[in-house]
């Protein structure tokens, strides 16, 4: 028999009704006798005293986060045990995926760097259908991380206060250039942009050159790790008062936040600090110095420190001298120490200087292949490698090391919609075949 509306099958109707039953019980509220409706079991059922699991272990985040923050930030989750469901377009995943020599979306090492761990759900959010099944999913987490433009999950039906009347155990994650509930809040944003409206790119380069952004993606790796920090403390709240919360993540509010002495400064005197390119504007000798092959950078501004440099060139005398004497008289005179300390260095390669400076905060300017391959990445084990049947990778691991609680081991970032099917038969309860209809009318991806 024909239907009425082309393109509707039998499974739209199950995930409808689903989605209705959702809402009705969820509108029903406290039960009385003690009874109480709430979704299905999540993290906060199973038992977190077992120290032999990750302490996020039973915890399930909905991710629909791209590019750097949010996904950096559920990577730190997962690494602590937690089930992280990564929702992506069933066309182009997250769009840092790059696409292989056949056009279709690929793990490239943007996306390898933030993405280990992870299940990806590939789901059409533009349709109703794909909809309900992330609405439905959403019933079945503990967490939800999103960063669309303000005003996007609203359309998707997937904003806060829809998913709260679902589940009121949810913790809400928003991430936006400059905060869900300002006159700002649809203006687009990313970290460069934020460096520079922040200050923070006035602040950075040589003193007669131009502003610089910095080379990696500072606001945004901060905004992770403040977002990892208020789940942690949202999940912690959950425990005592069985509700869940919503957090507004800004990349403008990091960047604010992170200009830290720079910012006080301002803030307390009026003073404007001044670029002051690789020396520190407090201290000195603070900075980056030749030597007779690769720079090196040394901090040492006590007077203690110094007098243990000057002895290691083989020029106590220097720290007697009234001109470098103190702190003060040091950054007085920072250019004539700078170019007496560096006629000193560069009668010898780095190599030479380095081990006699080991009890000194300094060290030479590595490449990355150097870096990667040096004494102290090697002592910590921090490169981990592994594959899965079509493709090897090398991870930095965690940064967690615990002693007695274990972090969780570590999986391949996960193809386009490499879980879909298992998600939706083991969360949704779906069929394959209901799978496959959804499939086919292009609702979801499956790999």
């Amino acid at each position: 028999m024909a239907s009425a509306f082309p393109g509707f099958r039998p499974v739209h109707l199950l995930l409808f009704a689903r989605f209705m039953n959702s809402r009705c019980l969820a509108a029903i509220g406290p039960m009385p006798f003690g009874i109480t409706i709430r979704p299905p079991v999540t993290g906060s059922d199973t038992n977190m005293n077992d120290t032999t699991r990750p302490p996020l272990a039973g915890i399930r985040i909905l991710d629909f986060s791209r590019v750097i923050a949010g996904p950096l930030a559920t990577q730190q989750l997962a690494d602590l045990g937690a089930t992280v469901i990564k929702v992506e377009n069933p066309v182009t995943g997250d769009e840092v995926r790059g696409v292989d020599a056949n056009g279709e979306p690929a793990r490239s090492p943007f996306f390898i760097a933030f993405n280990r761990s992870k299940q990806s759900v590939a789901i059409d959010l533009r349709s109703a259908a794909g909809q309900a099944l992330a609405r439905d999913l959403a019933t079945r987490c503990d967490v939800l991380v999103q960063n669309y433009r303000p005003g996007v999950m609203e359309r998707f039906g997937l904003d806060h206060t829809a998913l709260e009347a679902l589940n009121p155990s949810l913790v809400y994650v928003s991430v936006s250039a400059y905060g869900e509930h300002t006159t700002m809040r649809t203006r687009p944003g990313f970290d460069p942009v934020l460096q520079a409206e922040s200050g923070m790119m006035e602040l950075t380069g040589e003193p007669d050159g131009p502003p610089m952004r910095t080379a990696l993606s500072l606001i945004d790796t901060l905004t992770a790790a403040h977002l990892t920090t208020a789940v942690l403390a949202a999940l912690m709240s959950r425990a005592d008062t069985g509700r869940g919360d919503y957090i507004d993540l800004a990349l403008m509010d990091t960047a604010m936040a992170a200009l830290g002495n720079m910012g006080s400064t301002w803030l307390a005197t009026g003073t404007v600090p001044q670029r002051a390119g690789n020396n520190h504007i407090h201290s000195t000798p603070n900075g980056l110095f030749r030597t007779a092959t690769e720079p090196m950078y040394i901090a040492v501004g006590s007077n203690r420190l110094f007098g243990e440099l000057c002895s290691i060139l083989g020029t106590p005398g220097l720290a007697e001298e009234e001109r470098f004497a103190t702190p003060g008289a040091r950054l007085s005179h920072r250019d004539e120490l700078r170019d007496t300390l560096e006629a000193r260095l560069m009668t010898e390669p780095a190599d030479h200087w380095v081990p006699l400076m080991r009890d000194l905060p300094a060290g030479k300017v590595r490449t990355l292949d150097a870096a990667y391959g040096s004494p102290e990445v090697a002592e910590r084990d921090l490169v981990h490698h592994i594959d899965d049947g079509d493709e090897a990778f090398a991870l930095v691991r965690s940064p967690f090391q615990f002693r007695q609680t274990p972090v969780a081991q570590f999986a391949p970032p996960p193809r386009l919609g490499e879980h879909t099917r298992s998600a939706l038969r083991e969360l949704l309860g779906l069929t394959d075949q209901e799978v496959d209809e959804l499939a086919e009318a292009g609702t979801i991806r499956c790999t």
